[in-house]
């Protein structure tokens, strides 16, 4: 179910959401604000800006016909426009006055937000986050990947860190319902595109920054700045910046940058300074952890398998400590944990019993952590079944191939996303890196396969597409998932 924000905070004055208006423009009343020229209603402030696939610049007139009195752009209207009656915004930065604009339009929010970012981890994080303080006596929430989650249940979203007007108002939705507490993801994208700018924040955390999304940022430098802008700019002194110690000199330049903003910091981890992850002993479907905080070592023992399942964990928890719960209280939430969708998630066993996981693992960095993660959990050998997207970075393939054919003693490659492009292309750069691998275009076959392979001592890692109900070929989404079809192969559905 697609989420529908229910929340109206009524018209306000243009000079309400930009200053420096004159006098006669800026007692405009809006009505809503959208980028959208399909939502324009009458009274609509328009945003037109150049987006991946389509310029706003052009629908100005169509945004006019509709009802738009104001349009908020980067490039001079045309005066047969301006004729119409409209209010011209010009601005350098239209996509963060946008988000400002928004954030002033819908005003209510969560009183306690908390916003991660990194490559890998954001959406176990933030759903770790919200069941901890959920455990705590909190009516918390959680906005990403995943969707929008609630004590009433999930609702889903069409991007990790939604377009401003579209999170302003699930924020002011949640406030309304009475949330107090609110966990999101921060993505590059979002980040870079000014979604968050507004928002009151309590706490941002760092997980780590790996190679992704280099078809969109180009070069990695302008990826980890993007990253780094939650803690450059989104972050006020009253914040608190929490940040795995693990990610090398990402993790310094991280915590640097906050320490020169004179934020409040919290690092965790192997390396952590303020919460210290001292030792781990993976048991069946657990794990017994020792960690160090404030003077003292602590035992948890943490329902989820995988190292980097409970050093996510641990980020979580550094959030909630951070914002000033004591630590019994967080134990008991890290002790309390449910494994979220598609992360590590244990689907079931074979009727031999071989045992099933799904993961969203994309990158190389995801695919090598989780594949060293189940290792210590399987007697005897390793499969795992993946592909990689199509449109998207090229250089990651034959790296994920490579890091496959290092620790799985099976691999299975097949698609996954293929979008656009030619998907027997995009399998033969991954087995450039794993040439012994099985190639298995449909991926229903290739998980079949893997398990008429595996005996009971085995395990079976399907990779890539974690939570997904979709499969994208070509520009339609045929409806798919891996849970499903697991399911349904091991006769549970």
């Amino acid at each position: 179910m697609e989420y529908r924000s229910e929340a109206k905070e009524g018209a306000v004055k243009l000079s309400a959401l930009f200053d420096n208006l004159e006098k006669n423009t800026g007692s405009r009343e809006i009505t809503s604000i959208t980028c959208d020229s399909r939502s324009v209603v009458p009274g609509s402030l328009f945003a037109a800006f150049s987006g991946a696939e389509t310029d706003g610049y052009n629908y100005i007139g169509n945004a006019i016909d509709k009802g738009a009195v104001a349009v908020l752009t980067d490039r001079i209207i045309p005066n047969s426009l301006k004729e119409k009656g409209v209010v011209e915004i010009l601005s350098s930065r239209p996509r963060k006055d946008y988000a400002l604009a928004a954030s002033k339009f819908w005003s209510k929010q969560p009183s306690k937000i908390a916003a991660v970012t990194g490559t890998n981890g954001k959406s176990s994080v933030v759903d770790f986050l919200r069941q901890i303080w959920k455990s705590i006596g909190y009516n918390s929430a959680s906005v990403g990947t995943l969707g929008i989650i609630t004590e009433s249940g999930l609702k889903n979203l069409q991007h990790t860190t939604p377009d401003a007007t579209r999170l302003r108002q699930i924020f002011s939705q949640l406030a309304k319902e009475n949330v107090t507490h609110c966990a999101v993801e921060a993505s590059s994208h979002g980040l870079e595109q000014y979604r968050l700018d507004g928002t009151i924040l309590t706490a941002g955390a760092f997980t780590n920054l790996t190679r992704d999304h280099l078809d969109y940022h180009v070069s990695f430098d302008t990826y980890r700045n993007a990253k780094k802008r939650l803690f450059t700019e989104l972050l006020s002194q009253n914040s608190i910046a929490v940040v795995c110690a693990d990610s090398g000199e990402d993790s310094e330049d991280f915590l640097q940058v906050a320490e020169d903003r004179k934020l409040r910091t919290l690092s965790y981890g192997w390396k952590g300074r303020d919460l210290k992850l001292k030792e781990l002993m993976p048991k069946r479907s657990s794990q017994k952890a020792t960690v160090y905080w404030q003077g003292s070592d602590y035992s948890v023992e943490v329902p989820l398998i995988g190292e980097f399942q409970v050093l996510n964990a641990l980020c979580a928890g550094g959030i909630a400590l951070g914002m000033n719960e004591d630590w019994e209280s967080v134990k008991a939430g890290l002790e309390s944990l449910k494994p979220v969708s598609g992360r590590l998630e244990f689907v079931g066993k074979s009727d031999i019993g071989t045992q099933i996981y799904v993961d969203y693992a994309h990158t190389p960095d995801g695919l090598d952590t989780v594949l060293r993660s189940v290792r210590p959990h399987t007697k005897g050998k390793l499969a795992v079944v993946f592909g990689c997207g199509g449109d998207r970075d090229t250089g990651k393939r034959m790296r994920m191939g490579e890091i496959a054919s290092r620790y799985s003693e099976e691999i299975i490659v097949t698609d996954d996303n293929p979008r656009t492009e030619n998907p027997a292309s995009i399998r033969a750069e991954i087995i450039k890196g794993c040439p012994n691998a099985t190639e298995i275009g449909d991926r229903r076959e290739a998980i079949a396969y893997a398990l008429n392979h595996l005996d009971k001592s085995d395990t079976l890692l399907i990779a890539g597409k974690g939570h997904e109900t979709g499969q994208i070929i070509g520009n339609e989404v045929i409806p798919y998932s891996d849970q499903e079809v697991v399911l349904s192969l091991i006769g549970n559905l």
